[in-house]
């Protein structure tokens, strides 16, 4: 019969100094990559995107940009106004794998094509399907085409301290690169008011064609 083997001192000694290496190692690793927990750009599913903690002037410029978007689209509620001001359904339903949905963009092309950045002005509402085939106003978003920003500014628009996010070239939208701020005013997004998608927005009622 075999008798197991108690490990020496010395063989204890060389695994904790082995053990003490890697955990040096993945520290330093750590520190020179740190994890990008708070980003989100354009392709980006990631439900979490606004977690950190605001500062009061954060807070309060939050809350009075989705004020605005509510008081400047309250019209909108009934889509038939949207489209009267020239707002149009573009993109289909527009949904994730796993992040849920961005639901249905109307967009006003004349706004797109001026690249203004107005918080009363949004370039696209937005809508979600209902099981009824109504229309629920959940949303706006603000939409930058990238190369005309870009001609004249250092850095990506920004709207009441909340900066765009960038969607590169070729994308699913078959748009140039542009820059994008949603804004859910209508619908309470549990991951932050700002982020690019809704995880309670559902396509599922959607009769048409997705992109």
């Amino acid at each position: 019969m075999r008798t197991a083997q108690i490990p020496t001192l010395a063989a204890k000694t060389r695994q904790f100094a082995t053990q003490l290496q890697y955990s040096t190692i993945a520290l330093v690793l750590l520190s020179l990559f740190p994890v990008r927990a708070l980003a989100q750009d354009g392709h980006s599913h990631s439900p979490t995107s606004q977690q950190q903690e605001l500062t009061p002037d954060q807070r309060r410029r939050a809350g009075a940009l989705v004020r605005i978007v509510r008081e400047s689209t309250a019209r909108f509620r009934d889509v038939s106004v949207a489209e009267a001001e020239g707002y149009a359904l573009q993109f289909g339903c527009v949904s994730g794998p796993d992040a849920g949905a961005m639901g249905l963009h109307y967009v006003n092309g004349s706004l797109v094509n001026a690249g203004v950045v107005d918080a009363t002005h949004p370039q696209i509402v937005i809508y979600e399907p209902t099981p009824n085939g109504g229309l629920r106003l959940i949303g706006a978003d603000y939409l930058i085409l990238a190369d005309g920003w870009n001609a004249k500014h250092s850095g990506p628009p920004e709207l009441m301290g909340q900066l765009f996010h960038l969607f590169d070239a070729p994308n699913r939208f078959g748009l140039p690169a542009f820059y994008t701020l949603h804004v859910w005013a209508w619908k309470e997004n549990p991951n932050g008011a700002f982020v690019n998608w809704h995880p309670h927005v559902s396509c599922e009622a959607f009769g048409g064609q997705n992109p």
